[in-house]
């Protein structure tokens, strides 16, 4: 009987929910990390987007390979080209390989009725999703033109508008909603700190009573709440990094839209996160206990 009452009494005083914290606060970052990856596969689908807009350069007629070689010399060193494997996206298309293209897709040969050949050589560019906005657009267009051996260079303006105002009208949306679902979190994570410590109360009063400084009765909850932080942040990194291969396996698309860069860097926030958060709701939670008086505890 002894035994069963001082196992009450340490409860009362000592006993600290320390799983329920840390899985709390791993659920929480979980979903932050969540949102996260849906952010950076976003922002790469993105770009894959707007990586396949591509600007036709037709040419001028009857140029020779030395002046074909030094347009595509030229149009290669251009940074608004879009690179893969450090390649230039830069592919030549001959007006031959254009009518036999427009005989595969319509049916119809216009040099039976023509007699010639009325298409021009071009080069077909695809241009970086950095310089992919409309105004970026129309100068790069203006400056092939200018390039002595170009005769003229087209792209479908509408479509690339039409896609720069999707993406930008997503991209606000689920910065939006990303800031919500950040502020409804900490608020989590606090108010969990915040019950974990109601149970340490009367500790701390106990501690206050027998001449225990502020810091020193702060410090092991200080330290505490950044451990618990760091371990939720490290079981919520995994739970994500699981998640993602096991999307991988399911759907091997998804792998041409991964960022290993910046997922290592939202798994290392996520711990960061953890940590600071951990850290200041424990420290704003101890402080306000500190300043109660023996009524308002109860």
């Amino acid at each position: 009987m002894a035994r069963n009452i001082k196992h009450i009494k340490k409860k009362k005083l000592g006993n600290y929910p320390h799983l329920m914290v840390v899985f709390s606060i791993s659920l929480a970052l979980f979903v932050i990390g969540l949102f996260g990856l849906l952010l950076i596969h976003a922002s790469k689908l993105s770009d894959k987007v707007k990586e396949s807009i591509e600007m036709q350069v037709y040419l001028d007629k009857n140029l020779t390979d030395t002046q074909l070689t030094r347009l595509q010399k030229t149009f290669t060193a251009k940074d608004y080209v879009a690179q893969q494997n450090d390649t230039a996206q830069v592919r030549f298309i001959s007006k031959e390989e254009g009518a036999k293209a427009f005989l595969d897709e319509t049916g119809e040969d216009f040099m039976e009725f023509l007699g010639d050949n009325p298409l021009r050589d071009a080069y077909v560019l695809r241009i970086d999703a950095d310089h992919s906005s409309s105004p970026e657009l129309k100068s790069i267009k203006l400056d092939l033109e200018s390039v002595n051996g170009v005769y003229e260079v087209q792209y479908v303006e509408s479509l690339i508008e039409s896609i720069n105002s999707n993406i930008e009208k997503i991209s606000v949306l689920l910065l939006a909603f990303a800031g919500i679902l950040i502020l409804v979190v900490i608020i989590l994570i606090n108010n969990t700190v915040k019950l974990a410590l109601f149970s340490q109360r009367f500790l701390i009063r106990s501690m206050q009573l027998v001449g225990a400084t502020s810091y020193f009765i702060q410090r092991p909850f200080l330290n505490r709440a950044a451990l618990q932080g760091m371990i939720s942040g490290v079981v919520a990194s995994m739970l994500l990094f699981a998640l993602m291969q096991y999307a991988y396996h399911e759907v091997e698309e998804l792998k041409l839209l991964r960022n290993d860069e910046q997922t290592y860097l939202l798994m290392g926030a996520l711990v960061l996160i953890g940590i600071v958060i951990g850290f200041l709701s424990s420290y704003r939670a101890v402080r306000k206990y500190l300043g109660l008086s023996l009524d308002e505890l109860y």
